[in-house]
């Protein structure tokens, strides 16, 4: 059984890599946050502790997933966002490098500044912001620097359950377990979600056939936030009950400041001509989340707060 080092695997993505490869390669899954019993503890961002752990695991592929996502915290805090989405990224290809194996990095569609409206593997990024930069330049260095490299695309990335997505559907969830019956959505933002599951199987499929290179990695039909929305709905039976009420980013533009693409639509060509895309269509992907990662959440009891505290 060949050896993966996950590094950065504590959040959405890693659960499903855990997931899909765990029963067929020997994993160790490192995080600085240790949330779940098969994590240990890495900073990646401590060069001398990352080679130490990489290079005593003796791995055959390293994947590099751990990124700050949230763009309002990368404005704030540019420096912490560098260090950690980009010369993060070079301490793994530096490593990888030396090792002699294949490295995984994991981009995003929003590296594109949104004036297309769909974006294929070939076309030129344009980041907006601070995480869109600090994102492109890590993409920018595995592709000009490392000697075996696998570079994916995600759009909005959706898995894990209430657990560990912190992104749009686990957001939606939580309004409508609060009891919400109105749901107030952006219909000026387009893109592509992203079943983690999903995109942990194809990774696999790409790797084991040694197809490296820059992919777009995500669901089938490209969409809106506000249709994500419906749909979400509709899956839940809540369509008849709960109102969604359209309006423009600059609703939200007190909570949600940092510049974001009008369109983060991707199309995965590539997957589609090396014959390797395992990504479904993001409504079928989407019903199977909510099947699997939220059944009950709905009309579960909140869970009490801990004591002295609200």
């Amino acid at each position: 059984m060949k050896k993966i080092y996950i590094a950065g695997c504590g959040g959405m993505l890693g659960e499903a890599f855990y997931k899909q490869f765990s029963a067929d390669y020997i994993l160790k899954c490192t995080d600085k946050d240790v949330n779940d019993d098969w994590l240990s503890f890495l900073d990646f961002r401590d060069f001398n502790a990352y080679r130490e752990d990489v290079f005593n695991f003796n791995a055959d592929y390293l994947f590099h997933l751990g990124a700050y996502t949230d763009l309002e915290f990368c404005e704030h805090n540019p420096d912490e966002t560098y260090l950690t989405n980009t010369l993060g990224v070079e301490n793994a290809v530096y490593l990888a490098n030396q090792l002699n194996i294949p490295i995984l990095y994991i981009s995003t569609a929003g590296i594109f500044d949104g004036q297309k409206a769909l974006y294929d593997d070939w076309d030129t990024p344009n980041p907006l912001g601070v995480y869109a930069r600090s994102k492109y330049m890590g993409e920018r260095f595995v592709v000009e620097n490392a000697t075996r490299y696998l570079v994916c695309r995600a759009g909005w990335m959706m898995g894990a359950g209430p657990q560990k997505d912190k992104k749009f559907i686990q957001k939606l969830m939580h309004q409508l377990k609060d009891g919400k019956k109105e749901l107030f959505v952006v219909n000026d933002k387009d893109g592509t979600p992203t079943y983690t599951h999903d995109f942990a199987r194809t990774v696999r499929a790409l790797l084991e056939k040694e197809y490296w290179g820059l992919y777009n990695c995500v669901c089938g039909g490209q969409t809106s936030r506000f249709e994500v929305a419906q749909e979400l709905l509709r899956i839940t039976g809540l369509h008849d009950q709960v109102k969604i009420t359209p309006v423009t980013s600059d609703y939200f533009k007190q909570t949600y400041f940092a510049d974001r693409p009008a369109s983060e639509r991707l199309s995965t060509r590539k997957l589609d001509l090396r014959a390797v895309n395992h990504m479904r269509p993001w409504k079928t992907a989407l019903q199977e989340y909510i099947s699997d990662y939220y059944n009950g959440y709905l009309t579960a009891p909140p869970k009490p707060s801990p004591r002295g505290r609200a």
